[in-house]
């Protein structure tokens, strides 16, 4: 079965490394039915010429969800979007926009701004090797460039190249004295140039990312005409007010929306099968910290997963004695 990954897009969590894992996105998948889940970033190299195929791993549940792929060669990156297909990913993403160092010595992420050519040939070879969708995620632009000139020109060329959904992050990056996380934050936003890029490419499914922290802020974007939205760093540190009501507000969903707590017990399968296969506690609840933030109780919560759950043999009543410490903090 294949989902709607374009419907879903309205509403997507961004592909953040070490932090997008399957478990990550098990809890997200509690909390929201229809926004679209991505992968931390993989590697074709990793996948083609290092075996990891390991590294594709998910669970049914988290449909509709995105695997996001790194790489410069079109052939290697034809053969891991392959991979992804069969794996089941709803859609194949190309990273061009994360600016860290190790993937700019790999001549991927950011750096793929300055060869809107060699990113066409990218992505001409995903899409002919395998049904999914391919989608771009891309800066406005880096370091000297004019984002207002090299945006339309790259846009264009993906677009003849078959591409029809990109995601904008609204902020330059600068792969010379900046950090990838002051990358994340000192570049200045430019919404309006996504914006004009909408009007410019009509026919292209454009979201916008970047300093969209509160879902108010996407239903703004929404209601502007911009597609999709995707949130980052804002749906994993307080993913309840990111996604709980995002099935209702985003989708039109006649739902109810999820609690923090309700996001908690309904990951107590997922916690079980995780522990079953040897998998530690902590694995899972590091990706939690954030259910109560801004709430009664979140420091008890956090105190209790901080501390107890990396502990040998820590399990489910870890989890349960956390949940409960934030009732009586929150009474």
């Amino acid at each position: 079965m294949t989902y709607n990954a374009k419907y879903a897009s309205r509403l997507a969590v961004a592909p953040m490394m070490d932090w997008t894992d399957r478990h990550c996105r098990a809890l997200h998948r509690v909390l929201s039915r229809r926004a679209l889940l991505y992968t931390e970033m993989v590697t074709a190299p990793a996948l083609v010429r290092g075996g990891a195929r390991h590294l594709l791993r998910f669970g049914a549940a988290e449909h509709p969800v995105a695997l996001q792929l790194g790489g410069s060669d079109p052939a290697e990156l034809a053969e891991a979007a392959r991979m992804g297909a069969e794996e089941g990913y709803d859609e194949i993403n190309l990273n061009c926009g994360c600016p860290s160092d190790r993937v700019q010595s790999g001549t991927f992420g950011a750096v793929l701004m300055r060869s809107p050519h060699l990113v066409a040939d990218c992505v001409a070879a995903m899409i002919a090797a395998q049904p999914r969708e391919v989608t771009v995620k891309c800066r406005i632009g880096v370091d000297e460039q004019a984002p207002e000139e090299v945006l339309p020109d790259f846009l264009s060329k993906v677009r003849a190249a078959g591409v029809r959904r990109v995601t904008i992050h609204a902020r330059k990056a600068w792969l010379q004295g900046l950090s990838p996380k002051e990358n994340r934050d000192i570049p200045p936003l430019d919404y309006p140039l996504v914006h004009a890029m909408k009007a410019a490419f009509p026919d292209l499914h454009i979201s916008i990312n970047g300093g969209i922290d509160r879902l108010e802020l996407a239903e703004a974007e929404l209601e502007a005409g911009l597609d999709g939205v995707m949130v980052g760093r804002a749906a994993y540190h307080d993913p309840v007010s990111i996604l709980g009501s995002a099935d209702r507000r985003i989708f039109g969903a006649d739902t109810p929306d999820v609690t923090g707590e309700e996001a908690a017990l309904a990951m107590i399968p997922h916690i079980e099968a995780h522990l079953a296969t040897g998998g530690r506690l902590h694995q899972v609840t590091r990706h939690m910290l954030g259910l109560f933030a801004g709430r009664p109780g979140a420091r008890r919560w956090r105190q209790i997963l901080s501390t107890e759950a990396t502990g040998e043999g820590a399990g489910v009543p870890v989890l349960l004695r956390a949940l409960e410490a934030t009732r009586q903090a929150a009474a």
